[in-house]
């Protein structure tokens, strides 16, 4: 039984899975919180792995929780080796063939699952630059994996990879072109690895080669974008330079005009990095109703609250323009699918998002969009002209699939 090891490292956390590569099942999973703060959590989960053919009971599983300081991602990744050891499954029974790891930036460098070497680590450290948030975590994970792990091979898989097939026309801004070049400044799109994940799964779900399908995925959770994928390579997306710009999201603005910030700076005096807590932290649903989570939105929606129903309205009015416009640019679609939290699951999203669409033949199915089942299910009407679709996505999944693609 060959083992992948699955590592999301950020800014104060440690996520991890390991994945039986065969069957792809998840064999356990974790997480580990609040790394550097007075008191860590710890959650790790052991899923044992059913027969061929038969579900997995799930009072077999066994959920492990505890509380303590844990200081640095080395020490995380010490505790995450101490859950293996103390829970299971044993690592020295089944050790990890690889270690996959997200990395949320490659730039225009990283196009493909990429070995871990010195020389990519010091690429990783270059990009911090574009992005500051994430890489800095993603690449302490990295080194203190390569520590615990050091004689087996380390694979980053990029958030931004891809997106690297985007056009010159779609990744290029309309700025002084010497300037840009200089600072790297281009459409670089994130969630690439759930968009890849999504439009293969559902191209297999369909039974239709993904050469032939022009498709639109939405990820819609407290961070959000779309992609028009052609021929399985995505063409256009929704998220920029950095994850801020596109859809409305929980707590990001996502597109607004530069010029506001401006005038911000002129009018209010905040500086750069005001400007840069209000429209990643203070904006989205937060700074429209207050809450970022969409379940409290839709709530204060139907007890008729004006705030939360003008966020809702131009959450949908965000999602249907670049609905509009991945359709002009793909000169039509086969496939929509929804996917993450929001996508998975709330229903009224689905069908606002899509209600406009009806003189395209684009119909959703009432009962089957509101009919909550697992997996991937059809929610377009069977007269609809397009499929329209929800596709849980499984990002460590497809982090396992890569890492073993490129070793």
């Amino acid at each position: 039984m060959s083992v992948v090891l699955v590592i999301n490292s950020g800014s104060s956390s440690l996520k991890y899975s390991l994945i039986e590569a065969e069957r792809e099942a998840v064999l356990a999973e974790g997480l580990i919180e609040r790394i550097g703060q007075a008191s860590g959590n710890i959650d790790h989960t052991v899923r044992p792995l059913a027969e061929p053919g038969l579900p997995m009971p799930a009072m077999l599983e066994a959920r492990h929780r505890a509380e303590r300081p844990i200081a640095d991602h080395d020490e995380a990744f010490a505790v995450m080796l101490e859950q293996f050891a103390e829970h299971g499954p044993s690592l020295t029974e089944h050790p990890p063939v690889a270690v996959g790891h997200r990395v949320v930036h490659g730039g225009a460098r990283f196009f493909e699952p990429t070995l871990i070497t010195s020389l990519v680590e010091i690429n990783i450290e270059d990009l911090i630059v574009l992005a500051p948030l994430h890489n800095p975590a993603n690449l302490a994970g990295i080194r203190a994996a390569r520590s615990a792990f050091a004689d087996v091979p380390h694979v980053a898989v990029f958030d931004t990879a891809f997106h690297q097939t985007l056009p010159p026309a779609a990744h290029t801004y309309a700025i002084d072109a010497a300037t840009a070049r200089e600072h790297r400044i281009r459409r670089y799109g994130f969630h690439g690895t759930s968009h890849k994940y999504v439009s293969e799964a559902a191209a297999a779900f369909l039974g239709r080669p993904n050469v032939h399908l022009r498709q639109i995925v939405f990820h819609l959770g407290n961070g959000a974008s779309v992609t028009a994928v052609e021929g399985g390579r995505s063409v256009e997306t929704s998220m920029g330079f950095t994850p801020l710009e596109g859809l409305v999201m929980g707590t990001r603005s996502g597109d607004i005009d530069p010029a506001v910030l401006f005038h911000l700076t002129r009018r209010a005096g905040l500086d750069a990095d005001e400007l840069d807590t209000l429209l990643n932290k203070r904006s989205g649903l937060l700074g429209l109703a207050g809450r970022s989570d969409m379940r409290d939105i839709l709530a204060g929606r139907a007890a008729g609250e004006e705030a939360a129903t003008l966020a809702y309205d131009v959450y949908i009015h965000r999602l249907r323009a670049y609905a509009g416009a991945y359709i002009a640019q793909l000169g039509g679609v086969d496939v929509i699918s929804f996917t993450a939290g929001v996508g998975e699951n709330a229903a009224d999203v689905r069908a606002d998002a899509l209600a406009t669409l009806g003189f395209l033949g684009i119909r959703v199915d009432a009962a089957r969009n509101a009919a909550r089942e697992p997996g991937i299910r059809r929610i377009s009407a069977d007269d609809s002209a397009v499929e329209v679709l929800v596709v849980p996505t499984d990002e460590e999944l497809e982090i396992a699939r890569q890492t073993l693609s490129a070793i």
